[in-house]
């Protein structure tokens, strides 16, 4: 058995560590991302990528300095601590330069803008507040009310809504397409600024939501965006590499 932590006296071994995360459904989610960090390290190695020592060193102080190990033999306890060695630090290190160099050149600025004219419709975007209350009945009389006084929204929402975001007088903020409940998304986002929709049920009726669209935004390729793109097209590489390999778990 391998030790991994002691609690009062009780030592947690790997095959407990590991049987408690398959029963909580985490292990499955850890091996995929494992996998996929591997694969890209191992693609990046094979196109002929390279790592200087130069940069081995800067993440390596990069990850120390986030941790406060401001000496070296700050580090070697916290390694140790871990039973981790240095060579083992260093090929961890090594591995996550490989696996940034492959996403930047899966993720170039023209495989961004290719996807972003591809899928445009998607990264439109709308400004929304909402009213959050506890029956249908107060809030059909909610929206009555706020359709006589559009510009009593954020009083109301401060005053009556349920949400968290009432202290933010119903302020959602920017919200993206994929965001919302497909029934709820289609309509927002075919209303024009200034409409209050609703009420909106929750699936076991318990909640009822008012709307109101502050504005609309046509998608554009920001940094936001782009953001957004690249972490679409590594998870699109990523899930397309699993497929070409038989992965079990042991």
């Amino acid at each position: 058995m391998t030790p991994i932590v002691k609690i009062d006296g009780h030592t947690i071994d790997v095959e407990e560590f590991l049987r408690t995360l398959k029963l909580t459904g985490q292990f499955e989610a850890l091996v995929e991302q494992f996998v996929r960090d591997r694969l890209a390290a191992l693609d990046a190695r094979k196109a002929g990528i390279k790592v200087s020592e130069a940069e081995i060193q800067e993440r390596a102080d990069q990850f120390r300095r986030v941790r406060g190990l401001h000496r070296a033999s700050d580090t070697n306890k916290y390694l140790d601590a871990m039973c981790i060695s240095l060579d083992e630090f260093e090929a961890f290190i090594t591995d996550s330069l490989y696996q940034e160099k492959w996403m930047q050149k899966v993720c170039t600025d023209r495989a961004v803008q290719g996807y972003f004219k591809l899928n445009s419709p998607k990264f439109d975007s709308i400004e929304v507040s909402h009213i959050v209350l506890d029956s249908e009945s107060k809030a059909k009389e909610m929206l009555a009310v706020l359709r006589e006084d559009p510009d009593r929204f954020e009083q109301m929402a401060r005053e009556h809504s349920i949400a968290d975001t009432r202290e933010r007088g119903g302020v959602i903020g920017k919200v993206l397409r994929g965001s919302l409940r497909p029934d709820v998304e289609a309509k927002v986002f075919n209303a024009a600024a200034g409409d209050l929709l609703g009420p909106f049920a929750s699936a076991d009726r318990t909640a009822f939501e008012v709307f109101r669209v502050i504005t609309k935004r046509p998608a554009r390729l920001d940094d936001d965006t782009a953001t957004e793109v690249r972490r679409l097209l590594r998870e699109e590489w990523l899930r397309a590499r699993v497929q070409e390999h038989v992965i079990q778990a042991a």
